[in-house]
C-alpha cells in the first residue's frame, strides 16, 4: 500500500521533469517537501520495487534519427535470454522485449531499432543479427506515431501546491 506522500511523489515524476541544475527542489516545492524528502522517497520506492527504473525519454524524431522499425527475430528459446541481452547493448536499439510466439507468427524476441534513415535501420538489422548469429527476423517499420505519452498512475492535482 502506497502513503499519500508516495502517491504525490509518483504523480510529479510521471511527466515531464524541470530541465535546471536541481530538477528535483523543483519538484519537491510543488508539494511542500525538501529535495532530500522527494530524493528519499524516490530511493525507498525503487528499493520497495515500486519504481523498476526512472530515466529521460528521448524524442527520437527531433534529435535526428526519422527512422525507426520494430524488429521481430525468431531466436531458439533455449537461446533467447543470452541473445536478448547482446541484442540491448546496441546503442541503436531502445527496447528490447521477448514475448511469446503464435502458430503464424514464430517470433519471440522484439528490438526497436532508430536510425536516419529506413537503411540505417536495415544495416542495423544486419549488424545485430551477424552478432547473434540468427537469419529469421522482420523489420516492420513505424508509418506514423500515433501515441508518445507516459502512462499515469497518479493524477497530479495543481491544487496541491
Amino acid at each position: 500500500m502506497l502513503t499519500e506522500l508516495e502517491k504525490k511523489v509518483i504523480a510529479l515524476i510521471q511527466g515531464d521533469i524541470p530541465v535546471t541544475p536541481r530538477p528535483y527542489l523543483q519538484l519537491a516545492k510543488k508539494i511542500g517537501i525538501t529535495e532530500n524528502e522527494i530524493l528519499e522517497t524516490l530511493c525507498a520506492l525503487k528499493e520497495k520495487g515500486i519504481i523498476r527504473r526512472y530515466g529521460a525519454t528521448l524524442r527520437h524524431q527531433k534529435s535526428g534519427y526519422t527512422a525507426n522499425a520494430m524488429v521481430a527475430w525468431q531466436v531458439d528459446e533455449e537461446r533467447a535470454d543470452e541473445v536478448g541481452e547482446k541484442m540491448a547493448t546496441f546503442i541503436e536499439v531502445s527496447h528490447c522485449y521477448r514475448r511469446t510466439p503464435e502458430k503464424d507468427w514464430p517470433y519471440n524476441l522484439y528490438t526497436m531499432i532508430h536510425a536516419k534513415s529506413e537503411d540505417g535501420c536495415r544495416e542495423t538489422a544486419k549488424k545485430i543479427a551477424q552478432a547473434i548469429s540468427v537469419t529469421t527476423y522482420n523489420l516492420l517499420f513505424s508509418k506514423k506515431e500515433l501515441k508518445k505519452t507516459s502512462m499515469a498512475y497518479f493524477p497530479f492535482d495543481d491544487d496541491d501546491e
